[in-house]
């Protein structure tokens, strides 16, 4: 499964603290010397490991997010708020289009599905086979 964008950044977070010597292990707080074991923190750290369910890795990005945001990363401690600033902008790249189109998350305008009911209503043939744009040219404009 591809990573996002948070996902994504959080392990280039990872390997850029291992590439440093800064990245270290859990509880004993050793340095990482294992370009594999960085591999493994990063992929865990992320979220996108296989040896964990979706919902733990779900639990475990969030967590790394915070902490993140919180700066208690080796990077932040070390290269101060700038590092922790670069870091969340790279996981926040693509989200503040979405913001932008208000509360529900969709451009203004009907959903497909409301142009399939009404292309529906107005017995349009092919229109199971249309896409949202298509509909809306056949029902003439924006859906109306």
């Amino acid at each position: 499964m591809p990573q996002s964008k948070g996902q994504k950044a959080t392990t280039e977070r990872v390997m850029h603290e291992y590439k440093k010597g800064e990245l270290e292990s859990g509880r004993s707080g050793q340095k990482v010397k294992s370009r594999k074991q960085a591999i493994a923190i990063a992929l865990s750290e992320s979220g996108s490991t296989n040896r964990k369910s979706p919902s733990k890795n779900r639990q475990t990005l969030s967590r790394t997010k915070a902490k993140e945001r919180s700066g208690r990363t080796a990077e932040a401690q070390k290269e101060g708020r700038s590092a922790q600033r670069r870091t969340l902008a790279k996981g926040a790249a693509g989200t503040s289009r979405r913001r932008a189109t208000g509360g529900s998350g969709r451009i203004t305008g009907p959903t497909k599905a409301e142009l399939m009911e009404r292309a529906r209503k107005r017995n349009i043939s092919g229109r199971s086979r249309m896409s949202k744009g298509e509909l809306q040219r056949a029902l003439g404009g924006a859906g109306r």
